[in-house]
This record gives C-alpha cells, structure tokens and sequence, in this order.
C-alpha cells in the first residue's frame, strides 16, 4: 500500500473518522532581549569585585565585598534568569500550551479545534528585534498570552494554519457518511 501524495506541501491529513495524533509544530521560549540588563550586571559586578578584592577602604572586608556581590548576582542575574527560562510555550497540532512558574506551576492551553482570534501587539523595541505578544481568545475562555516571542510573524502564521487545517479536519469529521458508502 503506497501513501497518499500531498498537493502543494500541504500536510497529511488521516482518513475520515481516524483519530488524528498530537503532533508538536514548536516550542520556545520569550525572546532573550530581556536578558541583556541582567548581562552587563553581571559583568559590572565581576569588574568591581575584581577591582575592589583587596583594595577596600578602612573598615571594610574582603568577605562584605563578596557577599554584596553574591547578593547581587542572585537578585539581578540567577533570579531573572530562572524566571525567563521557567516560560515555555508550546505550539502542536491540537492546541497552544503555555506554561509558567518557578514554584508553582501554571498551564493554560486553548484548543484550535474550537477557533480563536489572534492579536498581535509589538511596540518598538520589539519591532527592532522581530518579536511581539500574541494574544489567543475565543470569547469565552480568559485569553492566552503568548508574551515577547521571537520571529512573531512567523509563530503568527502557524497559528493561523493550524485553526484552518483544524476546523477542517473537525468540519469533515462531524459530516454523517450515508449509509451505503460506510467504509468496509
């Protein structure tokens, strides 16, 4: 049995009735920008203890120096750090997942079976840097925010596909066949 030959690169679609299976499109993370004052912190803070380590004024010590500096880290670089890297969306063939937190974990998902509106809002910086924040609603649900994405345009457009592709999957699907053409 040979498989089906798709026109235009369109995706394989299963048979009618036939479960389709959960395939994942992408899944990334905010874009990294915001990073960049946690960066030059970092570098600011290793420059002046290397500058300071054993050239304090009277009255200060070497362990108050690396203390400060240790708290710094932590506040401004590990913390802010964790927090970026605690968001992950994820893109599949069924549904947009997003979840959140460091402690305490946060998952909402919308379905693209039941269609959503997609709002797309970029301010300048991220215009500069080709991202954006996605906004998923379909009217009922509290919307998903998809928050500073990299290559927004592009998770934009996927997401359109995948509403598409999906409502006529769910379309062919809830269509009755007529009793003489059941499969055998």
């Amino acid at each position: 049995m040979t498989q089906p030959v798709t026109l235009g690169g369109r995706p394989m679609m299963p048979p009618p009735g036939a479960p389709a299976e959960e395939r994942l499109i992408a899944r990334f993370r905010g874009h990294a920008r915001r990073l960049l004052w946690s960066a030059l912190l970092l570098i600011a803070v290793c420059g002046a203890t290397g500058y300071f380590y054993d050239n304090l004024p009277d009255g200060f010590q070497n362990w108050m120096l690396l203390t400060a500096a240790g708290a710094l880290i932590i506040l401004g670089v590990i913390i802010p750090y964790f927090i970026w890297f605690s968001r992950t969306y994820t893109v599949t063939t069924r549904r947009v997942i997003v979840r959140q937190g460091v402690g305490a974990r946060q998952r909402s998902e919308i379905s693209h079976v039941r269609g959503y509106s997609i709002g797309v809002r970029r301010g300048l910086l991220q215009r500069m840097g080709g991202a954006g924040t996605i906004t998923l609603s379909n009217g009922m649900d509290v919307p998903v925010r998809l928050v500073n994405i990299p290559n927004v345009t592009l998770v934009h457009e996927a997401l359109a596909d995948q509403i598409e592709v999906n409502q006529i999957l769910a379309h062919r699907d809830a269509q009755a066949l007529p009793e003489g053409d059941a499969p055998r």
